[in-house]
């Protein structure tokens, strides 16, 4: 059963406790996969499907805004993509970018 997410709502990424600290490559596509589609939601294994994961007619299409709390702790720590799509936190936030979708880093 997919979790009902409100239109523009994303939970915050990274705080402590519920989701987990993003610190892995693994964690990120987690956590906003299971904060829009529910428990083991989907949200991609590399950059590129991440990408698509925002595409229209997803349940993470925007608007919304991605805020990423103790993003320096993340940005020390996803230095690559496992698609080899190059370096992981500096790529991330112009894909959410390039898709209306605002980054708040904090």
């Amino acid at each position: 059963m997919r979790q009902q997410r409100r239109r523009g709502h994303l939970p915050p990424l990274g705080r402590r406790g519920s989701p987990p600290q993003v610190l892995t490559t693994a964690r990120f596509h987690c956590a906003p996969g299971e904060a829009v589609n529910g428990p083991g939601g989907y949200f991609g294994r590399n950059l590129a499907a991440v990408d698509d994961c925002l595409g229209e007619g997803s349940a993470a299409a925007p608007p919304f805004t991605l805020e990423w709390q103790h993003s320096d702790s993340a940005r020390a720590r996803l230095v690559s993509d496992p698609g080899g799509n190059g370096a992981f936190f500096e790529v991330l936030p112009e894909i959410f970018m390039d898709r209306g979708i605002d980054v708040l880093l904090r």
